[in-house]
């Protein structure tokens, strides 16, 4: 674990390539524990390539990257268990075995690292852990494929749970739900970050998630992190991109929004 006060996550000088394509060039991020950090940017600016760098799912050009104090481009097996271990992943689409029940799915991460637990005790610890996501207890023993798109992304939110990790990351959590269905996820999140101590690293476009749930925003656009700050901060800065996305009419609808739920203006 890092030190008291250090990063969860820390970011040097990354550089992602594809051929000819540079999509990171010298970025710097720091993710502070305990906080929702949304991140932002347009297309191709390489939002899901930054998230899958710093889980180690992608080797990078170039660049320093830590995880919870440990060194996440580190050679070494154990290193890679240890942050895996300690890290919860949504992807977009919730990657959920089709052919396995919510609940067996929840068992997966569960079987891999805690062998020792009887069966009876890891069906358990499955079921609350889809209760915790808020799921009805029946969700445990459908498959996939009968759950609706919202249920299917908090059955993917409990099996990101299922080791306790400090460390959440989200894909696009809100992606295909209707306005109602994306607002209560967003509670959702909020609700366990507080609940659990948890660190959020969340990847959206959706500018409610933002203005409700997140502490800091971190903005990609040229190939950096061009700011990484509290949303009123992040309104101000002088970027041609960011102008455009955070003074448009949704995001004037997004801002009346969160300052009724928050009911103390901007984070």
């Amino acid at each position: 674990m890092p030190n008291p006060g250090s990063p969860i996550i820390r970011v040097r000088g990354l550089v992602n390539r594809f051929g000819e394509q540079v999509v990171h060039d010298g970025l710097d991020l720091d993710v502070q524990p305990g906080e929702i950090l949304g991140v932002v940017g347009g297309s191709g600016t390489g939002k899901s390539v930054l998230m899958r760098s710093i889980l180690g799912l992608r080797e990078p050009d170039a660049g320093e990257i830590e995880v919870l104090g440990m060194d996440a481009r580190s050679k070494t097996a154990d290193a890679h268990r240890e942050i895996e271990r300690n890290t919860g992943v949504l992807f977009q689409d919730g990657a959920l075995f089709s052919s396995l029940t919510v609940g067996e799915n929840v068992q997966v991460p569960l079987k891999e690292y805690h062998r020792e637990l009887p069966d009876s005790l890891r069906y358990e610890l499955a079921l609350l852990k889809v209760k915790l996501a808020g799921l009805p207890a029946d969700a445990v023993n459908k498959l996939p494929s009968q759950l609706s798109g919202g249920m299917r992304k908090r059955a993917g939110l409990a099996r990101a749970l299922a080791l306790d990790p400090p460390l959440l990351f989200l894909d696009e959590p809100t992606a295909g739900l209707d306005p109602i269905g994306a607002a209560a996820f967003d509670h959702l999140i909020r609700t366990l970050q507080q609940a659990l101590g948890l660190t959020v690293f969340l990847i959206t476009h959706d500018l409610d998630t933002l203005y409700a749930i997140c502490d800091r925003v971190a903005v990609l656009a040229d190939r950096k992190v061009v700011v990484c700050a509290p949303m009123a901060e992040v309104e101000r800065y002088d970027h041609a991109w960011v102008q455009e996305y955070f003074h448009g009419p949704r995001a004037r609808a997004a801002r009346k929004a969160g300052n009724r739920e928050s009911g103390v203006g901007n984070r």
